[in-house]
């Protein structure tokens, strides 16, 4: 899955890096987003000089939920756990996500709680 020494920490993209907060060069990006939408995800964090690995939802854009997202990135942060890797914590901004992932991994998830962007199932097409 990776090949990380020592320990990492997990961002969700949007409302989290979209905002301005930066993961370190080893840290990883676990996203609600499908992988329908990787295409113009890699394009926007390429942009800003973001080159991290990035998870995407495993399921269609169509079917995604909030509660999916954050199963998805529950499930993902357990089998790294499961796998060795240290998750020190995961930055995360939609409550429901959050308490999807406290379901599954007991490590710390840091909640920044904001309304600056859209917490429902939206498209997020590049235009840079």
């Amino acid at each position: 899955m990776t090949s990380v020494s020592g320990s990492i920490n997990s961002y969700d993209l949007d409302g989290v890096i979209t905002l301005g907060i930066t993961p370190g060069p080893d840290d990883i990006i676990i996203t609600g987003r499908s992988f329908e939408e990787a295409r113009e995800t890699y394009r926007y964090l390429h942009s800003r000089g973001i080159l991290n690995a990035v998870f995407f939802q495993p399921r269609p854009f169509a079917s995604k939920t909030r509660e999916s997202s954050g199963a998805h990135k529950g499930m993902l942060l357990q089998q790294l756990l499961h796998n060795g890797v240290r998750v020190e914590k995961h930055f995360e901004d939609d409550e429901v996500q959050k308490q999807e992932i406290e379901k599954l991994v007991d490590i710390p998830v840091v909640h920044l709680v904001h309304d600056l962007t859209e917490k429902e199932n939206v498209r997020h097409p590049y235009e840079g």
